[in-house]
């Protein structure tokens, strides 16, 4: 292997820091409503999950029924501190400047989120017009399946085993190597705990940064080593 054709990051405690903002929310939600859990847990279990398959599974294991009206509550709750609070994880700017390849991000988050985040931290130009929801492609098609990565990558023209992913939940990891593409972990956002990198590597992540300066570097050696999907 020559190099990577495209680069997809995810969004979310990739590009912009709001992982941590969002598990502050769900917490304060799940806490009110009968389950008591902190901000630390909610990134450590649930980061990469949407709002909805959250619920889903804390009901399954717990037992305890949550009311349809978290739902709504958490989206309008979240916009509000993401418009105030969201900033851009540092050297993102830096790393795109340094990286040849076609970049797109593959989210989780709805379309309208995405814009509003990198509208509000400026990134939005960097990857505009190629920002793609997994919401978008109808229901239950988000990570861990595969289905917005292979979206991307098709979009963009490129065969997924020539494409690099950046993702910093399990659940991403999962969908970019279902996906059949290769992939950098990152816990350089606030909601990072200490066995982080290690759930990604074992997740099928080939290695695990948590500056977003190392990554230009990180993308050069992987694409020199041809390493076993």
């Amino acid at each position: 292997m020559d190099g990577f054709d495209l680069i997809i990051f995810d969004c979310d405690g990739v590009l912009v820091d709001s992982e941590i903002i969002a598990a502050e929310v769900e917490s304060a939600l799940l806490t009110d409503a009968g389950y008591p859990i902190g901000a630390e847990e909610m990134g450590e279990r649930f980061a990469g999950m949407t709002w909805h398959n959250i619920l889903l599974q804390i009901e399954r294991e717990a037992s305890i029924p949550l009311s349809a009206s978290l739902l709504d509550k958490s989206e309008q709750v979240l916009d509000v501190r993401l418009a105030n609070d969201v900033k851009a994880i540092p050297g993102v700017e830096f790393a795109v400047s340094r990286l040849p390849m076609k970049r797109c991000i593959c989210s989780n988050s709805s379309t309208k989120r995405l814009d509003m985040m990198l509208t509000k931290v400026g990134l939005k130009p960097l990857f505009a017009p190629n920002i793609f929801s997994a919401k978008d492609l109808g229901p239950d098609r988000v990570k861990p399946k595969p289905d917005i990565f292979l979206h991307g990558a098709s979009r963009m023209g490129i065969s997924p085993d020539r494409t690099v992913v950046v993702e910093d939940s399990v659940h991403g990891v999962h969908a970019a190597r279902a996906a059949g593409m290769r992939v950098i972990g990152f816990t350089g956002a606030s909601h990072s705990y200490p066995a982080h990198a290690d759930k990604l590597t074992d997740a099928g992540a080939e290695t695990v940064i948590s500056r977003m300066n190392d990554l230009p570097g990180v993308v050069a050696a992987l694409a020199a080593w041809e390493g076993v999907l």
